[in-house]
């Protein structure tokens, strides 16, 4: 990735961030983290990672994806009042899963730890016992 699309990447991100917060007032979209901008090389489209909690956790993140998708004309239009460039690129939104699953590597870590930890109390508590007997 050039410095150029690296610059307009950081750009876009920091402005589609504040157009959602600001302009988008649907109801049915969470609260959304702009995670990420890759803007091609030609700079004709940006992809654009999002987060987006909803009312609970585990809820699917598919109807905040489309309701991004449905709404990036006018996002675009807006950004392109904003960016001092030729081209104002495309915009397309994606489901970040580098949060979930870091999320979830953290929950199986905790597991395996928790898990040691309850083996290697087992095995003290039975070294113990068996000292114990072998002095009566």
């Amino acid at each position: 990735m050039s410095q150029r699309t690296q610059r307009l990447g950081d750009q876009v991100q920091r402005d589609i961030s504040d157009l959602i917060r600001q302009r988008l007032r649907d109801p049915r979209l969470g609260m959304v983290t702009v995670s990420a901008v890759k803007v091609s090389p030609d700079m004709g489209y940006a992809d654009i990672y999002v987060t987006i909690l909803g009312k609970t956790l585990d809820e699917a993140p598919d109807e905040g994806i489309g309701i991004l998708n449905a709404a990036a004309g006018v996002l675009r239009g807006e950004l392109g009042r904003g960016l001092r460039t030729r081209i104002v690129p495309h915009l397309r939104f994606h489901h970040d899963t580098v949060t979930s699953r870091g999320n979830r590597m953290a929950d199986l870590i905790t597991q395996a730890v928790n898990a040691d930890a309850k083996n290697a109390s087992g095995t003290d508590a039975s070294a113990e016992a068996a000292s114990d007997d072998s002095r009566d």
